[in-house]
């Protein structure tokens, strides 16, 4: 079976494949020509990671369609529910990448403590003792209130780091439940440590010092974070989005900012990738990344020989040791 790596896969991944049996191609193929690509080559298999979308023309296209990975957690570029409906397996990989979404968002936390960001493009150019003055008025972490927005598995990794930091957690669930979080201590192994849970937004917001983002773009394109929830928030909150572009309506951030309510916001994704617009990126109150929560190197290791089990198992062929 032709298996099209759209958005690459990492090379561990692609030879446990290639030991099953499979043919990985890892060509990249612009999404206008997907169709007849995959039907030329007699491709059974696409994945893909946050570049290609799979839409209902594609699956109506592609007969010989089997499966279709998506490399990570969130599927909103696949149109999952036909894709199934129509006979296709789809798969994910939602464990492979939490931690390091996780360590991308305490980064951007550290950031907005200290101005790092703003900080660092200063410097070479500006006056040091003008510098000094301008940042030295930094917060710290530990005894803050941090709202996780979402407490799937990449909310309860960034929690096991908050909670190692001294933040006080409050987990914003569907269900108003007690919730754990379980920390791997060295030395003493895994323990678990309660977290209090609300499924209340507005009363996260609200007690909250720090804000992140962990939750899927909304259905119908709306933002979950707009004007009115800025305006519950705490004056000087920070806020960090590696979840999904559109999450935060990015006028009503801007406006928070001018106000000072926002202090700092880190954005690691954006409404219009990868083309963010400009007043964003030249905002000294924003630190920004390219939608790079998941790659590391570890992480797109671990992806990789998650896809590849989960397709051996599916078609019930056996890696050769």
């Amino acid at each position: 079976m032709k298996i099209l790596a759209n958005d690459g896969i990492s090379n561990e991944g692609k030879v446990a494949l290639e030991k099953a049996g499979f043919t990985v191609i890892t060509d990249k193929v612009d999404q206008a020509d997907l169709i007849n690509y995959v039907n030329a080559n007699n491709v059974e298999i696409i994945l893909v990671r946050s570049a290609t979308t799979i839409r209902q023309v594609v699956v109506d296209s592609c007969p010989g369609l089997k499966l279709l990975g998506r490399g990570g957690v969130g599927m909103d570029n696949i149109d999952v529910a036909y894709a199934r409906e129509k006979g296709l397996t789809v798969i994910n990989t939602p464990a492979s990448s939490s931690q390091s979404v996780a360590e991308l968002v305490m980064g951007h936390l550290f950031t907005g403590a200290r101005s790092l960001h703003d900080s660092y493009k200063k410097m070479e150019t500006g006056d040091f003792s003008a510098l000094k003055k301008k940042y030295g008025k930094g917060i710290e972490l530990r005894g803050k209130t941090i709202a996780i927005v979402g407490f799937g598995r990449i909310g309860q990794s960034l929690a096991s780091y908050a909670l190692g930091c001294g933040m006080k957690v409050i987990a914003v669930n569907n269900h108003d439940i007690h919730t754990e979080v379980t920390m791997e201590i060295h030395g003493l192994g895994p323990i678990k440590v309660p977290v209090q849970s609300t499924n209340d937004l507005h009363f996260a917001l609200a007690s909250a010092d720090f804000v992140s983002l962990h939750i899927p773009k909304q259905a119908d394109g709306s933002a979950v974070i707009g004007k009115k929830e800025f305006d519950l928030m705490k004056k000087g909150v920070v806020l960090v989005n590696a979840a999904r572009g559109g999450v935060v309506n990015e006028d009503a951030l801007l406006e928070a900012i001018a106000e000072g309510k926002v202090a700092y916001a880190g954005l690691d994704v954006f409404e219009n990738e990868p083309n963010p617009r400009a007043d964003l990126l030249n905002n000294e109150k924003i630190g920004t990344t390219p939608h790079i929560g998941a790659a590391t190197n570890e992480a797109q290791d671990r992806i990789g020989l998650e896809l590849a089990d989960l397709i051996v198992h599916q078609f019930g062929v056996q890696i050769p040791a």
